[in-house]
């Protein structure tokens, strides 16, 4: 294989799906040009299905507009689409007790609010990405403030609903990797120690309680301290997580000068969630595993949905960057062939984000409460930075 050229290409492809593609489609589509946010419920053709709006796309819209702007080409439509996602957000988007809502209506009245934070996440790093393309400090210190509210919600008892009765004693993978990512990015526009901090607290546990070796996975739910939780939700592994935990570790070892464990320890995560995820019948990256081999208890656990599939391109393409290894660059062809054969949907734009485990569409719709512009995106703008790094010889 002529490296150059592969890279070259998968940079073109990238940025072509991107700017002609999957964006237009969105600020066409999505953007509300009445109230302001992101529309994400819509069919095939982008026709909308439902106005309700989520919380969780408000921030990964802005997020997505900026992380193009600041990497890929400095387009004013991004930004302008950007800042009117973040003024819907800061109008509507947050209940009085400093929590943001998940769910509100298409002018903002809130419909639904949940125990989890992943709606804070996600304003943060749309934030931190705003003061990064604008230079706006206000905005990087609106990011850290919100980190820290994270932080105080996650760390207080009682402030958050727990999602078990006391009788069951349990941490989750999900909020352990999304404070690594939240911290990594707003650390790039602003400094405080306790961004470090929580670095550093979920590296160790990820490696010292999910890392489980006798099973070559990482865990989506184990014990205070990393127990081994016998049962269908604690022998669960979900693949894709993991992936993307992998990449979201080599962005620690970068931004630590290249820091070797760090990189072992994302390696590993990724080799063992591949083994776990690729399907070797049908390809693809399938939802979940049990790591005992056991049926798993979710009814989509072979299905291939879009994202999965986009956390391995970044994470193969990023381990060949830091290794060298011809073994990532072959993942990554594997994964972007079957993807790339699967997704795209030539007739309206955009991908489909629900198949079959065969390939097969599942349902058409672009978009709902939980997929709209992020993980695609987010792929392509990451891919594409990856791929110019590497073709500029960093």
């Amino acid at each position: 294989m002529n490296t150059q050229l592969y890279l070259g290409y998968w940079a073109e492809r990238y940025k072509d799906d991107l700017v002609n593609n999957i964006l237009p489609f969105w600020l066409e589509h999505g953007l509300d040009t009445d109230h302001g946010g992101v529309y994400t419920c819509v069919d095939r053709d982008g026709s909308l299905i439902d106005t309700t709006k989520s919380v969780w796309f408000q921030g990964r819209f802005a997020f997505t507009c900026c992380y193009a702007y600041n990497q890929v080409e400095k387009r004013q439509t991004w930004l302008d689409a950007a800042k009117s996602t973040l003024d819907f957000i800061e109008a509507h988007c947050f209940d009085n007790d400093g929590r943001m809502y998940f769910e509100v209506a298409a002018d903002g009245t809130p419909l639904r609010k949940r125990r989890y934070v992943f709606s804070e996440s996600f304003a943060a790093i749309a934030m931190a990405e705003y003061a990064l393309a604008t230079g706006e400090r206000e905005y990087a210190e609106k990011a850290l403030a919100l980190f820290k509210a994270m932080r105080r919600f996650l760390s207080t008892p009682g402030l958050l609903e727990p999602k078990y009765l006391p009788t069951v004693e349990a941490q989750g993978h999900s909020i352990t990797m999304i404070m690594i990512n939240v911290a990594s990015r707003i650390k790039k526009v602003i400094a405080d120690p306790e961004l470090d901090e929580q670095i550093s607290t979920s590296l160790y546990a990820l490696e010292h309680y999910f890392m489980h070796p006798e099973f070559k996975a990482l865990l989506e739910m184990v014990g205070p301290r990393g127990e081994f939780i016998d049962t269908i939700n604690g022998r669960l592994i979900n693949p894709g997580h993991c992936i993307e935990t992998s990449w979201f570790l080599l962005d620690v070892a970068a931004d630590r000068g290249g820091d070797e464990a760090i990189t072992r320890m994302a390696l590993t995560i990724l080799d063992w969630s591949w083994e776990w995820g690729w399907d070797k019948q049908y390809g693809g990256i399938i939802n979940f595993r049990d790591c005992k081999n056991y049926p798993p208890q979710d009814y989509s656990q072979d299905m291939k949905f879009w994202w999965p599939q986009t956390e391995a391109i970044i994470a193969t393409l990023y381990a060949y960057k830091v290794t060298g290894n011809e073994k990532y660059l072959n993942m990554h062809t594997q994964i972007s062939d079957w993807t790339y054969a699967h997704f795209p949907d030539a007739q309206y734009g955009e991908w489909f984000g629900y198949l079959h485990r065969d390939g097969s569409v599942a349902q058409p719709a672009k978009g709902n409460l939980f997929k709209g512009p992020f993980h695609i995106p987010r792929m392509m703008t990451k891919g594409y930075e990856l791929c110019r790094e590497m073709l500029n010889g960093y």
